[in-house]
């Protein structure tokens, strides 16, 4: 076959998005004859989404450098530009600016540069969002924008709106801000917009809703993102985070077991090429085994996830509400908070209400509820509303304001059915029970806690179902336990989060003296995981 027709083979397989058939044929192509410039472009291309991270990068270099050897300077600045950003998206910092470097160089010496300025602003404006800065990022990337639109160079815009939007929602402006997603996700869908290019909305858009609490938004481009990689079904990257990101919907919606398995797929794209959804993974399986109460299984998961450079936050410092370790529960959340950008932090402050008001300090739950109440005000999402009402609830209880705490749940139970996020709205039906019980009607509260505990049951809620049988059977003066001493002291260390290993350590025996210790304490107590132990441990006054 001759080079020429292996080359269109290689077009054609680019074209219709049969990225294994035309990784062969470019590379077959390429070892005839040594391919240009754009086709070397196509080919790095098809190799990093192809999970051939090294491959496609060493490609883009030599696409460089041919661009460079004909003079195409805008060419070289473009591959260049990618370079940097595929880099700097990966959080290769020393190389990425190295790469931007040269880009920004061989662009201000290029006749017709102006092709790369869009992109070399959408770079500077995103070095600037992850400096948290987002202010001054939403101004540049409003520049990349135009200056993208002078010449027609729809990746760059596109990239552009995707950026603003963002910049916009961490600024407290989310309406905008969303937007100009949907606008992105217009031309990606449309099919304006390079594969490469395509991939990074999709994920970034999806990412961004569920941080601004749009689960609806987050539910439809999911599904889109789930069409477009089942199009191309020899593809790796962005296959991971596409499973993280369903393993957060079925987590919402109550499919534990689903989510887990969409986490597990997630895990296995990561191993093969997909490093962006290495965080997802890792986060959404942590949060089911939490939910769980597989605080073990949790432990792992979410120090897996913080492998990859991002806090797992909330879901560690609830791993250690939990746990009853509430001091650094606190420490966790406020270190989170302290760090977070305006949307970021929305999203911690349903964490740090439940963790202050455990932790005892309502004055400190109060201040939080408030900011997520204004903030639902400015937000006008269904989800953020639902959630501010049942936080500000939680905290009337607290205040001794049951009535008003009831007008709240009300409200938010509503929507969070009609959202179908089925523990969520357990959890609202716990705290009317609460109130219910506050205002001295116990066979209502009673209905409510029947109502919880079946759903929580229903989904393997471990740690709900038990913290609910200890609110239905509260009565004054707690029933003698029949643990021995020393069982009581294994249970006690158990609950303040300890394992196994550490337990022996503290109480100088065997770790096998240990486990025969928690297997009497589970046959005496009908219990068998080491969170309805901790329960226990509270339910009476052993700590």
């Amino acid at each position: 076959m001759t080079g020429s027709t292996v080359l269109d083979r290689g077009r054609a397989a680019f074209d219709d998005h049969r990225w294994e058939a035309a990784f062969e044929a470019f590379t077959e192509a390429d070892r005839d004859d040594r391919l240009g410039g754009p086709d070397l472009e196509r080919l790095s291309t098809v190799a990093l989404l192809l999970g051939r991270e090294d491959e496609g990068i060493d490609l883009a270099t030599r696409a460089h450098e041919a661009f460079l050897g004909i003079e195409d300077r805008a060419g070289a600045a473009r591959c260049a530009t990618w370079i940097g950003l595929y880099l700097g998206g990966k959080g290769d910092e020393a190389r990425s600016s190295g790469w931007l470097a040269r880009a920004r160089r061989i662009a201000g010496t290029a006749d017709g540069s102006a092709t790369a300025e869009g992109l070399l602003l959408v770079a500077a404006a995103l070095e600037a969002l992850y400096s948290g800065e987002p202010a001054g990022a939403e101004r540049t990337f409003a520049e990349a924008f135009a200056a993208a639109d002078r010449v027609g160079d729809r990746d760059a815009m596109t990239l552009a709106q995707l950026g603003q939007g963002q910049a916009l929602i961490m600024l407290g402006k989310p309406a905008p801000g969303l937007a100009l997603l949907d606008e992105a996700m217009v031309a990606v869908t449309a099919g304006e917009v390079s594969p490469v290019a395509s991939g990074v909305v999709y994920c970034s858009v999806i990412g961004t809703c569920h941080l601004a609490f749009d689960v609806r938004r987050a539910r439809e481009w999911t599904i889109a993102l789930e069409r477009w990689c089942g199009e191309r079904p020899d593809m790796v990257m962005f296959t991971g985070q596409c499973q993280a990101h369903r393993a957060a919907l079925y987590s919402l919606h109550g499919a534990w077991s689903d989510a887990m398995a969409a986490a597990r797929v997630a895990q296995e794209r990561v191993r093969i090429g997909d490093w962006s959804g290495a965080f997802g993974a890792w986060y959404e399986e942590a949060e089911v085994h939490r939910l769980r109460g597989e605080f073990d299984a949790a432990e792992r998961s979410y120090h897996r996830a913080g492998e990859g450079g991002y806090p797992p936050q909330p879901g560690l410092a609830l791993l250690r509400l939990a746990q009853g370790r509430v001091r650094d529960a606190r420490a966790l959340v406020h270190a989170a908070i302290g760090e977070a950008d305006p949307a970021t932090r929305r999203q911690l402050l349903v964490a740090v209400v439940e963790i202050e008001l455990a932790a005892g300090d309502a004055a400190a739950a109060r201040e939080a509820a408030d900011e997520l109440t204004a903030a639902a005000l400015d937000a006008a999402v269904p989800m953020v509303r639902a959630l501010a009402a049942r936080s500000d609830a939680a905290v009337r209880i607290e205040e001794g304001d049951a009535e008003g705490a009831l007008d709240e749940l009300r409200s938010a139970w509503r929507i969070l059915q009609e959202l179908d996020m089925p523990y969520d709205a357990a959890r609202c039906r716990v705290l009317t029970a609460r109130a219910r019980r506050a205002l001295a009607d116990e066979d209502s509260a009673s209905m409510e806690l029947d109502a919880a505990r079946a759903v929580f049951e229903e989904l393997g809620a471990v740690p709900d179902v038990i913290a609910v049988d200890a609110l239905s059977r509260r009565a004054p003066g707690a029933p003698p336990t029949p643990l021995t001493p020393r069982e009581i002291e294994v249970v006690r260390l158990v609950a303040e989060g300890k394992t196994n290993r550490a337990i022996a350590g503290e109480l100088y025996v065997s770790e096998k003296t240990v486990d025969r210790h928690l297997s009497n304490v589970f046959t005496k107590l009908g219990i068998s995981s080491r969170a309805a132990a901790t329960a226990y441990a509270y339910e009476h006054a052993l700590i």
